[in-house]
């Protein structure tokens, strides 16, 4: 083998061992988490990787070396898996294509890895993805009545720029499915087009039918499990004015010790076996996905959480979006990790009445809404009415802010950031609603800034 690196063909010669079991199911009453080995039929036993696999190692250890460091020191290669295993699809495929390494032989590849491929070795984690809210962001990237800030506002329609003019997709193409995902578009090539890929968005539809993007929190190519349990796996998408979630976490308890002493704990510990002394604060991935006390990993984020925190008006979740009392009970059982039963239950409440505060502002302005919108005071475009605009900052911005605050122990973010400004965007909503019914008339310039820090 002729790779550009001595220690990568080091690597390939000195390969561990691969075993796949071929184990026939027994019908019991019994459950248990593991096979029974002793009924084991057959043990097949593999050693290195096939011709196939080397030619595309030794060609992109040539063509893209970065790549293939990143891979080589990965789980992912200790365990025999390679280009060719993630890469290589059916000719069948819509994805399917032909890289110049094996152009004009019966290999297809496909430059996307979707959730499908992956769930050939990761069922579990995939199916319970699909379950998640992560799984929907991408087939609903926006509100559809809010659809314009995309189209009209951020894309340039206000100042004449077409829908199907290229720069009309930037502020999607550059925001919005980096962190939502967006379906992909292929070309007559069977290859990415109109800016749909490459993205990091964890949400991304597929063309095979497939939802997820996995190496959104476990990056290519070296899948480490220890980046995937930090908070800076998260910190790409929750960040910034409408959900600084990250900036919570390191405001609160939890992240301060993270910040002082994270360094010194163990992250790379097997899934299911990364418990409290391992680490001494819990991250994103602690609360809500890792396996801790008696509760299994995850990978439905959703499974945990009580409140819809995200949407105009906070309900418990139900249907699609979880069960929202058994995911109180569950996180209740993480808490219980580190916590007394008195000390999660204060705190759960106190999220509770922060929850019921928000509401009442929202209802509030809901019902000064419907009344200008019968009245026939509301401007077409929502986005030069002071009231429509603050409505929105109201939901998306301060409001959310104030929520996630709560959940989360973020002092600054749930009260300065949220509700102090809750109260001053309220405020200004009642000025306009007073000024438009006194008068039947909208005002002529808004007493209200675009460009208020909200």
């Amino acid at each position: 083998m002729n790779f550009k690196k001595r220690p990568l063909g080091l690597f390939l010669s000195t390969l561990g061992i691969i075993v796949w079991c071929f184990i026939p199911i027994q019908a019991s009453g019994k459950k248990t988490g593991f096979p029974d080995l002793s009924k084991t039929k057959q043990i097949e036993i593999k050693r290195g990787f096939s011709p196939e696999a080397i030619k595309c190692i030794e060609c992109h250890a040539q063509k893209t070396p970065g790549i293939v460091e990143s891979w080589k020191t990965s789980r992912m290669a200790h365990t025999g898996v390679s280009c060719y295993d993630c890469h290589v699809v059916p000719k069948s495929s819509p994805m399917a294509s032909q890289c110049e390494g094996v152009r004009g032989t019966n290999i297809y590849t496909s430059p996307m890895v979707s959730s499908k491929r992956c769930g050939k070795c990761h069922p579990t984690e995939v199916h319970q993805f699909e379950k998640s809210a992560h799984a929907k962001l991408a087939p609903r990237p926006v509100d559809k009545k809010l659809v314009g800030l995309i189209y009209e506002l951020e894309g340039g329609g206000f100042i004449g720029v077409k829908r199907t003019d290229p720069k009309n997709w930037a502020p999607r193409a550059t925001g919005c499915q980096m962190c939502h995902g967006n379906k992909i578009e292929l070309g007559p090539d069977h290859k990415p087009i109109k800016n749909t890929w490459p993205q990091s968005g964890i949400g991304t539809v597929y063309p095979d039918g497939s939802i997820g993007n996995c190496v959104v929190c476990h990056t290519r190519h070296s899948f480490d499990i220890a980046q995937a349990r930090k908070p800076e796996a998260c910190a790409s998408c929750h960040l910034g004015p409408d959900h600084p979630d990250i900036e919570i976490y390191y405001e609160s308890k939890h992240g301060q010790i993270f910040l002082t002493q994270g360094d010194k704990w163990r992250w790379d510990s097997a899934p299911e076996t990364w418990e409290p002394g391992d680490y001494t604060a819990p991250t994103c991935a602690t609360c809500h996905m890792s396996g801790i006390g008696d509760l299994h990993t995850t990978h439905n984020i959703t499974e945990r959480l009580k409140w819809d925190l995200v949407h105009k008006k906070s309900v418990i979740r139900t249907g699609e979006r979880g069960d929202g009392y058994k995911g109180e009970k569950l996180m209740e059982k993480v808490c219980a990790n580190c916590h007394s039963t008195l000390h999660t239950k204060q705190f759960m409440s106190s999220l509770d009445n922060a929850v019921a505060l928000y509401n009442t502002y929202w209802d509030g302005a809901t019902k000064m809404y419907n009344d200008l919108k019968a009245k026939e005071l509301l401007k077409k475009d929502k986005w030069s009415d002071g009231y429509q605009e603050l409505m929105y900052y109201l939901w998306h911005h301060t409001g959310r802010r104030a929520r996630q605050g709560a959940a989360m122990n973020g002092a600054d973010y749930a009260h300065w950031h949220g509700f102090f400004q809750i109260f001053q965007v309220y405020k200004d909503m009642q000025a306009i609603y007073n000024y438009r019914i006194k008068h039947n008339k909208i005002e002529e310039l808004s007493t209200v800034m675009s460009s208020a820090p909200y």
